[in-house]
């Protein structure tokens, strides 16, 4: 799967509207009523799948851009604000626009992925079981992969149109994207997975084709998002205890499958054999060498390379996510006090996963002791600091020079285990079983605190202060439900951290007003370019529908709020 996923079909989402003027067929390309084979329709499903990696520097689908710069954990970075000054807007929430491109072909190419979905799925409704033996296991995949899209696509935008497979291309501009409640889409998007879950095998034969564990943690998410049940104002006005607990009904079918926790955190940010690992669940597939120019390479990632191997140094961690990394002399975060003062590196107590997930000058670079970080490698550290993103990234002689980028074949995870650990934790807090809660937070706890090998100098000495401990109630916390929610939300930010979650989170929860303007007002007296950054509670939740969009469904989509 992980070189077969190149095979490419040449069509775009609008293709239907030019239709009227091509009087030709273009070469190397299948429309859907040239099949008639199940070698033939098994191309369509490989050609969903490879959107999944068909992004660009410019729009990442992992999200960074949209998830780790518009939060509490990383600056845009790069050379300064003008430099790809259209996510400067996004990470200070000041001159968001919908005619802004890069939204835009966010918007577009999620939609893509979409309509190759459903035309695999027309296409797959042509065929009988006895004529194609792994019919309805394709179609689960193909919903799988539509849910997929969809998903990011409402956390982003909110209010879309939905197009199933009994829509055909040519009517797409006539659904709008207000027929459906924020409920609604939630419902339609768990049903794909909930098809996936109930059609899929457990282990695929093929490394990164969807399973049924993948379904079942995919729909365990999408049920966290649609508990915190939000107005038109994108308050959380209720937290539904029926979506919870199916939350935990799903999540307990990842919990009780072959899947498990890597030994080491560092494991699942590494090439090679620790690719596809037992934490990872679900993973887009790269590869080198493939019979292609430059290969099937990460794409979207390219930018956040430091400058000392490559280009273009964005995606810089805050100062106030190395912060939440420090620990107390019992071995926990101090929950609400962490941003106080700034970490100091020499005497504090940090969370081993601080050097996971941050390079910092002076340190081995992705554990390679022989190559040490320099505050050199960061293109302006006056403006952005000295500090880079690790888990994107890879060791040195791992990436692949696309001048002026380097890009490398490491898998992209989409869904891993911890992650399911901490959504069950979460509905369990919420639904007030915090008893429950508290050993699946250990869990990271405890493997973090095991994750220190790699963290060493060439002398073998640690690079900093490790120390991280269990809660362990009436003894290092109170464990009643307020505290266990801070501990579950802090547990899934350091976690997580710098893989795209961050501020779907604090939308998530109703908290981005409250926690990214504390965050700014800190901040602009560490960087001077997060001066005027103001988030607007009722607005910036969601980006604004893509004006192109609107003008191509010639003013049928009802653009978000405030914009």
């Amino acid at each position: 799967m992980k070189k077969h996923i190149i095979f490419l079909i040449m069509f775009s989402l609008f293709i239907a509207s030019c239709s009227d003027v091509l009087d030709v067929t273009p070469k190397s390309v299948l429309s859907e009523n040239q099949i008639n084979t199940p070698e033939d329709a098994e191309k369509f499903v490989i050609a969903a799948y490879s959107k999944l990696g068909n992004d660009e520097i410019n729009r990442a689908f992992s999200l960074w851009q949209y998830g780790d710069i518009r939060s509490d954990d990383a600056y845009k970075g790069g050379r300064d604000p003008g430099d790809g000054q259209g996510f400067h807007f996004m990470e200070t929430f000041t001159n968001v626009r919908p005619d802004m491109w890069m939204i835009d072909g966010m918007w577009f190419h999620q939609y893509v992925g979409v309509r190759r979905a459903n035309e695999g799925l027309r296409i797959l409704d042509n065929f009988t079981k006895e004529e194609f033996p792994n019919l309805e296991m394709r179609k689960a995949e193909l919903r799988f992969i539509r849910a997929h899209f969809y998903f990011e696509l409402k956390r982003l935008f909110n209010r879309i149109p939905y197009m199933d497979e009994n829509v055909p291309a040519s009517e797409y501009k006539f659904i709008t994207n207000v027929e459906l409640t924020s409920q609604e889409l939630w419902e339609k998007i768990a049903e794909d997975f909930e098809f996936a879950a109930a059609n899929l095998p457990p282990i695929q034969e093929q490394v990164g084709r969807a399973d049924k564990i993948a379904a079942y943690a995919y729909l365990s998410k999408v049920r966290m998002y649609q508990a915190y049940e939000q107005d038109e104002q994108y308050q959380v006005v209720n937290i539904n205890q029926v979506l919870l607990q199916k939350a935990v009904d799903a999540a307990n079918e990842v919990l009780s499958s072959n899947h498990q926790l890597e030994p080491d955190f560092a494991n699942n940010f590494l090439t090679g054999s620790y690719e596809n690992g037992p934490e990872s669940i679900f993973a887009v597939q790269f590869s080198t060498s493939d019979g292609t120019t430059n290969g099937r390479l990460n794409f979207g990632d390219m930018l956040t390379v430091p400058q000392g191997l490559g280009c273009c140094d964005f995606k810089k961690p805050s100062q106030n996510l190395a912060n939440a990394y420090r620990t107390n002399n019992q071995g926990v975060p101090d929950l609400d006090t962490f941003n106080s003062s700034n970490v100091d590196f020499n005497t504090d107590t940090v969370d081993p996963r601080l050097d996971h997930t941050i390079a910092r000058p002076g340190n081995p670079w992705k554990y390679e002791t022989d190559l040490i970080f320099e505050e050199s490698w960061s293109r302006t550290p006056e403006i952005y600091g000295f500090y880079n993103s690790l888990k994107e990234n890879v060791q040195s002689g791992y990436y692949q020079n696309v001048d002026p980028f380097y890009g490398n074949s490491k898998t992209r995870i989409i869904l891993r285990y911890a992650e399911i650990l901490l959504l069950k934790a979460e509905a369990l807090v919420e639904l007030n079983k915090i008893n429950e809660a508290l050993p699946l937070i250990n869990e990271l706890r405890n493997r973090a605190s095991q994750s220190t090998q790699r963290l060493v100098n060439s002398n073998g000495n640690s690079l900093a202060n490790y120390y991280v401990a269990p809660y362990e109630p009436g003894i290092n916390i109170n464990w009643n439900q307020v505290n266990a929610r801070k501990a579950v939300r802090y547990e899934r930010r350091i976690e997580l951290a710098l893989e795209g979650e961050r501020f779907f989170d604090l939308v998530r929860w109703g908290t981005a007003k409250e926690e990214l303007n504390a965050y700014f007002t800190v901040e602009q007296s560490r960087r001077g370019f997060l001066q005027g950054a103001s988030f607007q509670e009722g607005k910036h939740e969601y980006l604004p529908i893509p004006q192109n969009q609107i003008f191509w469904s010639e003013d049928r989509y009802v653009q978000n709020r405030n914009y």
